[in-house]
């Protein structure tokens, strides 16, 4: 029989299968990015929601993936979640000064393209979170030369949080969010013998916040 759990878990499950996170199998089907984050699997009041018919379709034919085969999973992960095993989550790792370098992000922030390296992180993380290793000084005091990053592109940004900032010219920088508008966003420095910075909107790819940091 089949279950509102059932069918994620074997989404989550083809993902895997395929080195993928969630999000990333989306995009590798064509759909947002954002379409089977946990956070879109229940309504705002509780409901279950389903994956399209479509969308099922659309991963089934990115992946290779048969009817039988999806069905298959399904079948296979009917057990309770915690019969299985809860492995460390891991995310994509990549340095400031390869992440300028293009390729490694779509256009909201998510990882994408190849030549990611991994890292375990001892507890699970949202869909499409990655990290960055600091590279240089110019974070000090806060952030140090190979301190992590763990980066939410879907987290919701507010004044004063830590965040991580591509401009269109691909500079990529961590500051504090001091303010945004329609027009301008407006970034503290973390280091003072750093300037702060002032963008217009054309001027900035993408924010995402800092989450969490390794020290």
């Amino acid at each position: 029989m089949l279950s509102h759990e059932k069918v994620w878990a074997a989404i989550d499950a083809l993902a895997e299968r395929h080195s993928l996170s969630a999000s990333g199998l989306a995009r590798k089907a064509g759909l947002d990015s954002t379409a089977f984050n946990k956070s879109k699997r229940r309504s705002a009041d509780g409901r279950p929601r389903w994956p399209s018919t479509e969308s099922i379709s659309k991963i089934m034919d990115a992946t290779g993936t048969s009817l039988a085969d999806f069905i298959g999973l399904v079948q296979r992960l009917g057990r309770p979640a915690d019969a299985y095993p809860q492995p460390p989550s891991s995310v994509p790792l990549i340095g400031f000064a390869q992440a300028g370098a293009g390729g490694f992000f779509d256009d909201a922030g998510f990882p994408a393209g190849q030549g990611w390296e991994h890292v375990d992180l001892p507890a699970a993380a949202a869909d499409g979170t990655y990290a960055l290793q600091v590279q240089g000084e110019s974070m000090m005091p806060l952030y140090r030369n190979g301190d992590t990053l763990i980066v939410d592109p879907s987290a919701r940004l507010r004044q004063g949080d830590r965040v991580v900032v591509k401009t269109a010219d691909g500079e990529v920088m961590a500051k504090v969010l001091q303010r945004q508008s329609r027009e301008e966003v407006e970034l503290l420095s973390l280091n003072p013998e750093h300037p702060n910075r002032v963008f217009t909107r054309q001027e900035v790819e993408w924010i995402a916040r800092i989450v969490w940091a390794s020290q």
